[in-house]
């Protein structure tokens, strides 16, 4: 099958599915709708562009008719010249085609959970953790997206141990997926006298959210504790009972939240996290079973892996896994993370056109 005929087939199925949408028995079913809605979307983009690439053949094919049987000389040099435009229009859709026809991570589009935790370094590592959650904070507000903080363990010192948070918004999960893995700093800590560089560690780890659609979890597994919310003391300590640990029995997974007054909406939190985390060990065992996927550092989400080292004497970040550095190490702290993703973005697609045997 031809890139034309894969097309049209696409853009087929596309027109089937608004069919679908507007028949009474699938609007009455929500999960259908729900399931059509989001296939409607991804095809979209691809539709258009489509019909785009159908415009510039046509246009390509008039213009080569003009030149083979006309006799109006200036007529033919202008359909010479509109030609070499239109082929370079059609090569750019075609280049575009194939990104956009490469699989979709059906997660992209979800929110996420984000967790950090503090590594090796002692309360440098921790102090890094802190800055690590600073910086995706700032990077939230200027996506616009929502955090929500569900749960933190800091060390009075300004430093974090562990932090779990959401984002929700456009794209989230699509964009964040790549900060999956440990992150090295290097630097002076404000502790050393003699101003030598210091390397310690955090990880961090994102989580698609998960609607209940996804994951079923069996009441009968959990086990619910509550208990009174720990903290800082002073007004940061509650006094009743509202803190929520849920552990999962069958896999020994264990999610807390404590951030909010509420037990309902501490157990709703932490019933997000405990869904992403199942959702992710089940992602994870399927693709261990893939062993090319594995070996990719760029898509990797492995928590081991060492992905970048933040250099603060020289400003410099450098992502291992595309071999890229950056002098902006400042700007990225305050957020600006845009460039730094986009690159591996980019690999990341370069990767799996060529996984695919295309050039």
């Amino acid at each position: 099958m031809n890139l034309t005929d894969k097309l049209e087939k696409i853009k087929e199925r596309y027109e089937h599915i608004n069919k679908q949408l507007s028949d009474p028995s699938i609007m009455s079913n929500r999960e259908k709708m729900i399931t059509l809605s989001k296939e409607r979307s991804d095809l979209e983009s691809i539709v258009q562009v489509y019909e785009k690439y159908s415009k510039v053949l046509k246009n390509i094919a008039g213009n080569k008719e003009i030149i083979e049987t006309s006799e109006d000389k200036e007529l033919i040099e202008m359909a010479k010249a509109e030609l070499e435009e239109l082929v370079v229009q059609k090569d750019n859709l075609e280049d575009e085609i194939k990104i956009i026809l490469l699989p979709k991570d059906p997660n992209d589009d979800n929110n996420a959970i984000i967790e950090i935790r503090a590594g090796t370094g002692g309360e440098e590592a921790a102090l890094f953790a802190g800055d690590l959650f600073r910086m995706y904070s700032r990077y939230a507000e200027l996506r616009r997206w929502k955090l929500e903080l569900i749960d933190i363990n800091d060390t009075g010192l300004g430093g974090i141990k562990e932090v779990v948070f959401s984002l929700s918004g456009e794209n989230v999960y699509g964009d964040m997926k790549f900060e999956s893995g440990v992150h090295r700093v290097q630097r002076v800590p404000e502790t050393e006298t003699s101003g030598r560089v210091h390397t310690s560690a955090a990880s961090v780890a994102v989580l698609p959210e998960v609607e209940d659609v996804q994951i079923n979890i069996n009441p009968g597994n959990l086990k619910i504790d509550i208990y009174r919310s720990g903290g800082a003391g002073g007004q940061n300590v509650n006094k009743v009972e509202t803190a929520v640990r849920i552990t999962h029995l069958p896999s020994g997974i264990v999610v807390q939240c404590q951030d909010e007054r509420s037990q309902l909406k501490n157990r709703h939190k932490a019933m997000k996290v405990l869904k992403a985390r199942l959702y992710d060990f089940e992602l994870k065992k399927q693709n261990a079973e893939i062993s090319e996927q594995r070996k990719s550092m760029v898509r990797s989400g492995d928590r081991s892996d060492k992905i970048r080292t933040y250099n603060f004497p020289q400003n410099r970040v450098t992502d291992h896994r595309i071999g890229l550095t950056l002098y902006n190490l400042s700007g990225i702290m305050e957020g600006q993370l845009d460039e730094l993703i986009e690159q591996i973005k980019i690999a990341d697609r370069a990767e799996k056109l060529q996984a695919n045997g295309v050039s």
